[in-house]
């Protein structure tokens, strides 16, 4: 995997097609919105309420010709209706930029003309606030020109890798696309844990969400510190710290995280057959 363009890289504002407009494609925008990405946007879907989206298929592929890239964002299930009928519509050599979960680029291609370049990637919605991680693979027939279009447009919502193996990304999918969720649930957890032991609800989760902002924020902070490092910095020979530990890393929280990832990889690789 290869790092994309140095942060401060000229920003060129461009014409986008975003079907879907759901989490992550509002996510999407708004970060584009705040690095002054947008020169214009057509957004397509059928169940925003906001005005200024489409509803249509047909209405949304009207103004292809305009584009600089598509986005797409929709469902992975519904792509075959969306496209059904409608590829004419594109133009030959339209940049498409997926985030369908699944959806190989060899699946892609096959929706689209060989001349489509294709890049299909997977953001987290820490795009929103320009701290996600995304990770792409591109078709040949991407240019030097459209990389670095999509580039930027990745960069925007933060951290940003290539993978020049399409086969990592239903993990990838697993780990970074889906990761959020986990943490989320983690503290979830946490503050439960803490209710059990006595503490109110509400000031459980206060202490539980903080914990995991203010240890996401150290890890960020020191970044080229290994994680285990920053655990060790923490764990004091006895102390509160290494007791709470000897029952998390028992091996029953690693079995049962190896068993999301693997689950949520399986559900990324059958919806490539839908």
């Amino acid at each position: 995997m290869t790092n994309a363009l140095p942060q401060g890289a000229p920003v060129t504002p461009f014409k986008i097609g975003l079907a879907g407009y759901g989490k992550m494609g509002a996510s999407m925008v708004l970060s584009w919105q705040k690095a002054g990405l947008i020169k214009t946007i057509d957004i397509y879907d059928p169940f925003c309420a906001e005005d200024s989206v489409l509803k249509t298929e047909e209405a949304f592929l009207e103004k292809a010709a305009t584009w600089d890239v598509l986005v797409l964002a929709i469902k992975p299930q519904t792509l075959n209706s969306f496209l059904d009928g409608k590829e004419g519509a594109l133009p030959r050599e339209l940049p498409i930029l997926s985030i369908l979960a699944g959806k190989t680029t060899k699946d892609l291609s096959k929706k689209f003309r060989e001349q489509n370049p294709l890049v299909r990637a997977m953001p987290n919605t820490p795009a929103a606030i320009g701290k996600g991680m995304s990770v792409a693979v591109e078709n040949l027939a991407l240019k030097p020109s459209q990389k670095q279009m999509v580039e930027s447009l990745l960069l925007a919502m933060g951290h940003f890798l290539w993978t020049k193996d399409d086969a990592d990304m239903d993990a990838i999918t697993a780990l970074s696309g889906s990761g959020p969720a986990y943490v989320f649930y983690l503290t979830e957890a946490l503050a439960k844990a803490g209710e059990n032991a006595g503490l109110e609800a509400e000031f459980s989760m206060t202490l539980a969400r903080q914990t995991i902002i203010g240890a996401a924020a150290l890890a960020d902070a020191q970044s080229s510190t290994p994680a285990h490092v920053l655990r060790q910095n923490v764990t004091s020979p006895n102390g509160t710290t290494a007791a709470g530990l000897s029952v998390l890393m028992d091996g029953r929280l690693q079995d049962i995280l190896t068993q999301t990832i693997e689950h949520a990889a399986a559900r990324s690789k059958e919806l490539s057959k839908s």
